[in-house]
């Protein structure tokens, strides 16, 4: 009975974390802090583990945008999906070309660096719409600039993907995107076609561990679509502050632990 319960620990801790993944990036982001960590606890390479998280979370981004779409904003959706291809693509290729030590050191700088983004990025809209007089509600952001720019993050989506939620946000908002429920349905959609496009990459170079996949997929597709009927009824200062706290925490769980 003991070794039996044992084995099937690794699924009960999975299936756990990736609820809760799957609804966090459905309330505002950073579900891959808690099911990234739970694969590599697990025993799963970092590599493999980021690849295979990737794949386990898109279907949870999937039921999020479809419960998530009234409130997408169609004039941005061109770039948000030309951006989200290119990245995507570019990020997942490179990293399958990473060493595995290398990508762990980078690790916590990331998610660091993507908390403390999402965490200024609400003052720093603040002042760039109180230094204009053009009404935030009628401001089209300029697209050349946002494609550039949405293109790194969704280069890193490709790439990691941890906290990418934050740093798609952040741009958006720091272009003139003010609206909670605008930021979050166009984060998710961006996430998820950047995610795709990693997903087949990642398909296609064998780095997928699919007997932890399919388990987290379900749970996290169950937690996503079940987190976004929450994203509209809870406060944006109270996601936001949830979704700093839970990147430095991981941040530094990431500095301490060993690589």
């Amino acid at each position: 009975m003991i070794p039996s319960l044992s084995a099937h620990l690794p699924y009960l801790w999975l299936v756990t974390a990736s609820l809760i993944a799957g609804a966090m990036n459905a309330l505002a982001a950073g579900g891959s802090f808690i099911s990234f960590p739970a694969m590599i606890a697990i025993g799963v390479p970092p590599i493999q583990a980021n690849a295979t998280n990737t794949v386990a979370l898109w279907p949870g981004q999937l039921t999020s945008i479809w419960a998530l779409r009234t409130d997408l904003r169609r004039d941005l959706l061109p770039v948000v999906v030309s951006t989200a291809i290119l990245g995507g693509i570019g990020g997942a290729v490179v990293l399958l070309h990473t060493r595995p030590r290398t990508f762990m050191h980078i690790v916590p700088w990331m998610l660091l660096a993507a908390s403390l983004l999402f965490w200024i990025s609400s003052p720093i809209s603040r002042w760039l719409r109180r230094r204009s007089d053009t009404p935030h509600a009628a401001r089209t952001p300029a697209m050349l600039p946002l494609f550039f720019a949405l293109l790194v993050v969704n280069f890193y989506i490709g790439y990691f993907g941890a906290g990418a939620g934050f740093l798609a946000m952040s741009v958006l908002s720091l272009f003139g995107v003010e609206e909670m429920n605008a930021l979050n349905s166009l984060k998710v959609l961006g996430a998820c076609l950047a995610n795709f496009c990693a997903v087949v990459t990642f398909i296609c170079g064998g780095a997928i561990v699919w007997h932890f996949c399919l388990v987290s997929m379900v749970a996290a597709a169950i937690g996503g679509y079940t987190g976004a009927q929450y994203a509209r009824r809870m406060n944006p200062d109270m996601l936001r502050a949830i979704v700093v706290i839970i990147g430095c925490t991981m941040a530094a769980y990431f500095f301490w632990r060993p690589s």
